[in-house]
């Protein structure tokens, strides 16, 4: 059984985050505050989704797409920092 995962404080991302809706780490709130990806200290603006405890980001392999239209992507494994580039409404 795993342990529980610790609820994020509101000024940071969570461990672990999907752009797409069919995965289970996709959250639209926290997408819509922008989040921003430093992967081996370079700010990335593809990343599909990362795992900040595990170290790897997924971005698209070009324009190449899947038999079923989506994106081909591409595990890349370093140091990864995330970030809310927008402040919290409220």
């Amino acid at each position: 059984m795993s342990e529980p995962k610790p609820e994020p404080t509101p000024d940071s991302p969570p461990d672990r985050l999907s752009t797409d809706p069919r995965s289970p780490y996709f959250n639209a709130a926290v997408l819509e505050r922008d989040v921003g990806i430093r992967f081996k200290g370079v700010e990335k603006t593809n990343v599909e989704e990362y795992c900040i405890s595990e170290g790897w980001v997924r971005v698209a392999a070009g324009k190449a797409l899947d038999r079923y239209g989506n994106p081909l992507t591409i595990k890349l494994t370093g140091t990864v920092e995330a970030w809310f580039k927008t402040k919290r409404p409220g």
